[in-house]
């Protein structure tokens, strides 16, 4: 914002005609009041030296002045800071600092009495971090305004020109209390203010015009402070756990520590939320969890703002991994320096979050519910319901009955109308739960209960939530406790290991809802046939559980799976199934991405590994549960298709039984077939069909359908010369639906996938999957399935499908041997932060006969064009490939041989070969 429009905002009128666009140059104020007229600083500053300060303003410009002590303050802060200093002794002294910056920029006009400059907002509270604003009101009287109208505008000039960063207003009380009536911002940094200096005797008539019985009573402050807090939570998917967290407005952050605060400060009317300590409105655990949580935020939003050098709120990973660094963090066996203090971090402003919903529980009850009780229902002898609100019977009912702990969730889950836990009852939870221990844990009655609240799939999720969020689901599962707020550093995971684990178990119950059909059909079709939902549900509580430790997690979780199974009385033959489920959750994503599920062999493979019908539906279950609860993004139609066709080919395998393998020449057979009475319609004989097959591989009818192989043949048929042929269209196979596809036919060209790949980069489309033959005759048909930017199909657009077809063709007639272009689209800027270096395997298929290369690298625009790239530098011919991308990441697998057609045999070929796409992938990253 420009200093004209600045002032305009402030005065509310239009900026100075002389120079709207133009920035203003610093002035040193007019007739500045001499400083032995100007009475000291009142308070001490035990790092300024005001005297020599005083001195400097009568000797040296006023401006230079003022810039110099604040930068000298600020760097002095921000040493300290970097030394250990006490936060709260920083951030009181900086704004105590700006206090007597401002005492003295002030001074340097005349004022007349009846105005006053006071501190509102973070400032008034007399909190000041390196980048915050300070914001100011200048109130006054009317009648003395026109009078010192012009040395407020220089004032607040000045205040520009030195460089503090301020958000200001110039009132009248009345003025100021006309917004604040409808504005409950303005009303809440009304409570907060503080005269810095003037006639305080003006803030003295704001507040007592502000007043809950003048304005905003408590019942409507409260009600709209709540309600912000909700807007406020809901811009950040209300959730603690974002990867690149707001600090300040976030769930747990500083926000809702200040909206404590607030709501407390007005009901009780105290001026600091210290005068309420000892007096029973908070225990001595959250009144020290409430200083604790605040004190670290702010060491991490100083740091923040100090490496930032701006007022910077979010926690970007560039930032995360700085701030690791400064806080101490090493990477380590307990995993990297960055998830060490993310995993703080997340630990801490859950606990303010829980302590959030404690302390606005008890004020709802206080304030809004205080004598409208309409029913008290009772439960049992333990519990009762308050207007639909659970409650303990008595103070002592965890003590006496320890496992009421985990029946109070229970029936929480199978009472749906039960609309939540009255705050002193959550008091007393978070004061009990240290009775959860191992005695606990192995109590069968509470085992008991913990099943049968597995067993309630419309509540099980919002439950476990209030579990975790009360402390209570990481004693029962201490494996749970360990990866709570556990940040997994990569953009694949988009949740920690706890949140990502409740997400997959939300997925799985949602599954049984009426939309799942729709959006779902197959998981919801096999979820209402499963026996017991109860066992799929501790799959996904254990399948990711035994990250952080080190080793694989699924061999880990599953330990710890079976463990918990034979603590709860689960039967061998179930406690097997979900340890199985748990060590191979990741195996149906695997297949379905990396290998090539048009091969019946790949298919028989995965059959003899599931086993049965019952493994498949709960291995289908949990997989797309998984992925959904990793990152929504990663579902798409495409992949979707995947897990559909994998399921349904496994099916059949199984009902056909797995010692009744498919014959591949059958299948080849009726494939053909299939695609000849097809063609058959459309006027080719069998003779010409035949004949344009040629001498195209097995391959080729094995992996592509009848369907798409009679609109290939069909195309060809119809070429009236050499030239590339290239056709676009939705994908026909039903199993196969969510992809455009992309067929590409050419002749004694050997570069065509790395021209493909550079042309459909440059389209901004993804490359989900590339089917690759060549024939001997020289002919290469290449299939791709590609998404847009948005992982949706291509949709049709003709215009855009023309487009693409063009670009395709356009790019293929620069193939040659100085074909050496590659693409370079700006990389996303989180990509930059998760960049690991590239890994490479290369082996040699016996049964397919050529080299199979799987590269592992970050991902980025243009990766494929500049792996083709290196395969045509070094002569290598691309049979097929498999492309998976995994968030940040992609995994992909590329079927090769070299020129002559053979696998790759010489071992410093191919450890050059691997090493060129290393370091070219790995460059492309650095550049960023």
């Amino acid at each position: 914002m420009s200093l004209p429009d600045f002032l305009k905002r402030v005065f509310n009128k239009p900026a100075p005609t002389a120079a709207p666009a133009q920035p203003v140059a610093p002035q040193e104020p007019s007739k500045p009041v001499s400083i032995n007229a100007v009475p000291y600083f009142e308070r001490p500053l035990f790092f300024f030296d005001q005297s020599r300060f005083r001195r400097a303003l009568g000797e040296q410009p006023i401006i230079t002045v003022f810039k110099d002590a604040i930068h000298a303050a600020g760097t002095q802060a921000n040493r300290r800071f970097i030394e250990g200093e006490d936060i709260r002794t920083l951030i009181y002294e900086r704004a105590l600092f700006v206090d007597c910056v401002l005492h003295y920029a002030w001074y340097q006009f005349a004022w007349p009495e009846s105005i006053s400059l006071e501190a509102v907002g973070g400032y008034g509270r007399g909190e000041l971090h390196p980048g915050s604003d300070i914001d100011l009101l200048i109130l006054h009287r009317p009648e003395i305004f026109e009078s010192c109208k012009d040395n407020i505008e220089k004032f607040l000039t000045l205040l520009w020109d030195i460089g503090l960063e301020i958000g200001s207003s110039v009132r009248t009380v009345n003025q100021t209390i006309d917004i604040a009536r409808t504005d409950i911002t303005v009303a809440t940094n009304i409570m907060e203010s503080r005269t810095l200096v003037g006639d305080s005797s003006l803030r003295y008539e704001l507040l007592q015009a502000s007043t809950p019985d003048k304005i905003w009573p408590i019942e409507e402050f409260f009600r709209a402070k709540y309600q912000e807090q909700l807007d406020r939570h809901k811009k950040f998917n209300d959730t603690e756990y974002n990867l690149e967290p707001n600090i300040k407005n976030a769930p747990g952050g500083l926000r809702d520590i200040q909206t404590i605060n607030w709501v407390t400060k007005r009901y009780f009317g105290v001026r600091t939320i210290k005068q309420l300590e000892g007096k029973g409105f908070f225990t001595d655990e959250e009144f020290s969890l409430l200083n604790s949580g605040e004190e670290y935020l702010w060491r991490v939003r100083y740091a923040l703002h100090m490496i930032a050098k701006r007022p910077e709120e979010r926690l970007l990973f560039d930032y995360q991994r700085e701030i690791a660094k400064s806080f101490g963090y090493s990477d380590g066996k307990e995993g990297l320096a960055v998830e060490q203090f993310m995993h703080k971090y997340y630990r801490t402003v859950l606990a303010l979050r829980e302590l959030n919903d404690v302390v606005l529980q008890f004020l709802s009850e206080a304030i809004l519910q205080k004598g409208k009780t309409k029913s008290v229902v009772s439960i049992n002898e333990r519990f009762q319901l308050r207007d639909n609100y659970i409650e303990a019977t008595h103070t002592y009912v965890f003590e006496e009955n320890p496992s009421a702990l985990l029946e109070m969730f229970v029936l929480m889950a199978q009472n749906p109308q039960i609309e939540g836990v009255r705050a002193s009852t959550i008091r007393w939870i978070r004061e009990s739960r240290h009775l959860i221990d191992d005695n606990f844990r192995s109590n069968p009655k509470n085992t008991q209960l913990f099943i049968k609240l597995l067993q309630q799939p419309a509540g099980l999720v919002e439950q476990l939530k209030r579990m975790s969020r009360y402390g209570i689901l990481g004693l029962y599962l201490p494996e749970f406790g360990l990866v709570t707020g556990q940040m997994q550093h990569d953009l694949f995971h988009i949740y920690t290991v706890d949140a990502h684990t409740l997400k997959v178990v939300q997925n799985m119950c949602n599954f049984l809802l009426p939309t799942a059909k729709e959006d779902f059909p197959v998981a919801a079709t096999i979820m209402n046939r499963l026996p017991k939902l109860e066992l799929l549900y501790i799959a996904g509580l254990y399948h990711d559980i035994g990250k952080g430790r080190g080793g694989d997690h699924s061999t880990l979780g599953a330990v710890d799976a079976e463990e918990f199974c034979v603590r709860h009385g689960i039967s061998p033959r179930e406690t097997r199934l979900i340890c199985w489920l748990v060590e191979k959750h990741l195996l149906m994503s695997q297949v379905s991405q990396k290998q090539d599920i048009s091969d019946p062999e790949v298919i028989h493979n995965f059959a003899l590994t599931v086993g049965d019908q019952l493994h498949l539906d709960y291995l289908y279950c949990l997989t797309v549960a998984d992925i959904n609860g990793t990152n929504k993004e990663l579902w798409n139609t495409w992949r979707a298709s995947l897990m559909r066709n994998l399921y349904l080919d496994t099916r059949r395998a199984l009902r056909r039984g797995l010692e009744n393998n498919v014959d591949k020449q059958d299948l080849i057979d009726e494939t053909q077939q299939a695609a000849i009475r097809k063609l058959a319609r459309k006027g080719l004989s069998k003779e010409q069909v035949l004949a344009l097959w040629g001498d195209m591989g097995d391959d080729y009818f094995l992996r592509e359908n009848f369907v798409d192989i009679a609109w290939h043949t069909e195309a060809i048929a119809a070429r009236k010369d050499d030239k590339p042929l290239v056709l676009i269209k939705k994908t026909s196979s039903k199993e196969l639906a969510g992809a455009t596809q992309i067929f590409i036919y050419s002749k004694n060209q050997k570069n065509v996938f790395v021209a493909a790949a550079t042309a459909l980069s440059n389209s901004n489309l993804s490359i989900q999957d590339a089917k690759i033959y060549s024939s001997k005759s020289g002919y290469t048909i290449d299939t791709f399935f590609v998404l847009n930017e948005n992982g949706q199909p291509l949709g049709n657009n003709a215009t855009l499908l023309k487009k693409i077809q063009q670009a395709l063709i356009d790019e293929l007639s620069l193939v040659d041997d100085n074909y050496r272009e590659v693409i370079g689209r700006r990389t996303p800027r989180r990509l930059k932060y998760f960049a690991s270096p590239t890994r490479t395997t290369l082996n040699t298929d016996t049964i397919r006969n050529c080299s199979v290369l799987e590269v592992i690298s970050p991902d980025r625009p243009g990766l494929l064009a500049c792996i083709g790239h290196v395969f045509m530098d070094f002569d290598i011919q691309l049979l097929n490939a498999r492309i998976a991308t995994l968030g940040e990441r992609i995994e992909d697998i590329f079927f090769i041989v070299d020129s002559e057609g053979k696998p790759l045999s010489d071992p410093e070929f191919c450890e050059k070969l691997q090493q060129q796409i290393c370091e070219q992938l790995d460059k492309r990253v650095d550049k960023l």
